[in-house]
């Protein structure tokens, strides 16, 4: 039986197939905005054509494609497991209801690629998965829904991720930064994520779990509910955690303490509002995010409000 939430969600969308298929599209998004975060600069497909599939040969070549594309994703298609996707990829859902079920996207030495207006379903494994030394990766305005692993692990020396304005909804394991607590070569010094406006609703736990990243930006999040824990930074994470809105979440941050078996990272908190929630542990210094992008601050109190009219798919 799907989880309550689940079925909340797909009764909001259409599931039926689309009436005709075409391999090139004369409907145009308007333009995408720019990259923000540690994904500054990232730009996909916008130099190369523009495709529309709906089906599942169709979107399985298209991200295989070498070279820029644009690929516009109509209706929902089913993939399995993780799927690759070459560098210089724009891929983003036309309308309010572009769905991918049962499988997800995974970025091998990839780059250069955003990933916008979707939302996944039921993957079973992680929904995107961005490792093996890939970087410049945008994942904005998508909805999660219970994947059997991660909605997002960012993993094995991966770099210069933003992860904004995405709707986690009930997820489980929500997000994983640093695959293991053994992987120092290849993860520290790397591992540099933005995670903005993003409306972890309901969610469990990993939002994110740090290994080894710094600086991973948190800021400007909804974190509703999350039954287990809010952001975990371990072994010798560093985490700058700010204005961020924590509503009912009894654990908001691990650092010092480590967490689980991992050893014990570093958080910097400020200007967060905790709301029926328990103390967020802090300590130690972490690397400034100002010193590698420039960013506008919401206050903390707005930040429910935002992302709910704002976060997830539909809402470009």
């Amino acid at each position: 039986m799907m989880h309550g939430i689940l079925a909340l969600l797909l009764a909001g969308l259409s599931l039926a197939p689309p009436a005709a298929a075409s391999s090139t599209s004369a409907v145009s998004l308007a333009p995408l905005a720019a990259a923000d975060g540690f994904a500054t600069g990232t730009t996909g497909g916008v130099a190369g054509p523009t495709v529309t599939v709906d089906t599942t040969d169709e979107l399985l070549d298209a991200i295989d494609t070498v070279g820029h594309l644009v690929i516009q994703v109509s209706g929902t298609i089913a993939i399995t497991s993780k799927q690759g996707v070459r560098p210089n990829k724009t891929i983003v859902g036309l309308g309010t209801n572009a769905t991918i079920t049962g499988g997800g996207f995974d970025f091998y030495r990839s780059s250069n690629v955003i990933v916008r207006n979707l939302t996944f379903v039921g993957a079973e494994d992680d929904a995107v998965n961005v490792g093996q030394q890939s970087h410049h990766i945008w994942i904005d305005h998508n909805t999660f829904v219970d994947p059997v692993d991660g909605s997002i692990d960012i993993v094995r020396g991966a770099d210069y991720v933003t992860v904004s304005w995405n709707h986690f909804a009930g997820t489980d394991k929500s997000m994983l930064i640093g695959h293991s607590d053994g992987a120092a070569s290849t993860d520290a010094g790397h591992l540099k994520v933005s995670i903005h406006h993003n409306w972890f609703d309901g969610s469990r736990q990993r939002h994110p779990r740090v290994r080894f990243g710094e600086p991973v930006h948190v800021y400007n999040n909804w974190f509703d509910g999350n039954e287990l824990y809010g952001v975990a930074s371990t072994m010798n994470g560093g985490v700058v955690l700010e204005g961020n809105a924590f509503t009912a979440v009894p654990h908001p941050c691990f650092s010092t303490s480590g967490y689980a078996d991992s050893g014990p990272g570093r958080l910097v908190q400020r200007a967060n509002v905790f709301t029926a929630s328990g103390p967020c542990e802090a300590g130690g210094a972490v690397a400034e995010p100002r010193a590698y992008y420039s960013y506008t601050l919401d206050a903390a109190s707005s930040v429910p409000m935002l992302v709910q009219s704002g976060a997830g798919a539909g809402r470009i």
